[in-house]
């Protein structure tokens, strides 16, 4: 009977411990698991994309670490804006990313995409170049001639040739060897880019979205200032109501491609009688073919959302200050008060 009694006892032990044994099998089995598809995921996340298509990334002076990752993700360099962000900053938080121009030739992990931003020395330098709102494509052209070295001004031209008013004025920091197509490809982005903040807002009756870059490159040339913008552009949206001509000089100074000032006395009402050309709106009613320019933020916003008035004529008088009138006597009135 002792025999039998120590017999059970210790069957009483090893049943325990092999139900330990099985518990602890299964956790460092689900533990193994988890750190397998934990490793699938990560390896997954951190290389390089499939796609990868060879670019370069510029980092502009004062970019944030969010805006560069978000612009290299956008270019399909990484697969996760987020992993490369978080890599940067637990391991590359205190070194800092310079200014210049990144090439990226071969698809390299989101580890090598960090290490190339913060240990790599961009051998350009950035150079600033400032296209004015309402300037043409060739004067964009002539003003890119002037600060990069590489910049093929006729090339420039056919690629912007259908695209006057779709040039997005802006001071850009670039390198001083872009070139024609970059430039144009740059400045088509950001056009494009900031004409979707305004997507939901360009339902205006009777105009298509290329109708208003026409009418905003015609108040950028008019007016001076956001608050002249919205009332010249609702006077001239006044007349299209009603069908009455724009009478809007800058479109004649588009097409002379001269400015009125300098016209020698009289010239100016000879091509106002005289010159057919439907960017001659004192003879053709509606619109002309085309933008006359390259309109910024505040002529398209003024076209958007004009200031509502009965007003159909305006001058801008010899003290710079804008007067308005109902009707053509009124218009008069002020004419010969304000520019005589």
């Amino acid at each position: 009977m002792d025999d039998l009694y120590q017999r059970e006892e210790i069957v009483d032990v090893i049943q325990p411990q092999k139900k330990r044994f099985g518990l602890a099998f299964i956790v460092v089995a689900v533990l193994f698991i988890c750190v397998m598809i934990a490793g699938m995921i990560g390896y997954t996340v951190t290389r390089a994309p499939e796609n990868f298509v060879p670019t370069s990334v510029i980092v502009l002076p004062g970019s944030t670490i969010a805006e560069i990752v978000d612009d290299i993700a956008g270019q399909n360099i990484v697969r996760s804006s987020t992993v490369l962000y978080m890599t940067l900053l637990s391991m590359h938080r205190n070194e800092p990313i310079k200014a210049g121009t990144y090439e990226f030739e071969y698809p390299v992990s989101v580890f090598g995409v960090a290490h190339m931003l913060t240990r790599t020395i961009p051998q350009d330098e950035l150079v600033s170049l400032t296209l004015p709102e309402g300037m043409r494509a060739k004067e964009y052209a002539q003003m890119a001639q002037a600060v990069l070295t590489n910049f093929d001004t006729e090339e420039f031209l056919r690629l912007a040739s259908s695209s006057e008013g779709l040039l997005w004025p802006e001071t850009y920091f670039v390198p001083p060897t872009f070139t024609a197509q970059k430039l144009y490809d740059l400045l088509r982005k950001s056009h494009d880019e900031i004409w979707q903040e305004y997507a939901t807002e360009t339902e205006l009756p009777d105009l298509t979205p290329m109708e208003i870059v026409i009418l905003a490159s015609i108040v950028e040339r008019e007016a001076n200032d956001p608050v002249s913008m919205k009332m010249v552009a609702g006077i001239l949206l006044n007349r299209l109501d009603i069908g009455m001509p724009l009478q809007a000089d800058a479109s004649i100074e588009y097409v002379l491609d001269s400015p009125l000032n300098e016209l020698q006395p009289g010239e100016l009402a000879e091509y106002l009688q005289e010159l057919d050309s439907p960017y001659n709106t004192y003879l053709y009613r509606g619109l002309p073919p085309t933008p006359i320019g390259n309109p910024g933020r505040d002529a398209i916003e003024a076209v958007l959302m004009p200031t509502e008035s009965e007003y159909l004529f305006y001058i801008t008088g010899n003290d710079g200050v804008f007067y308005y009138a109902e009707t053509f006597a009124e218009h008069q009135a002020n004419v010969a008060a304000h520019l005589r």
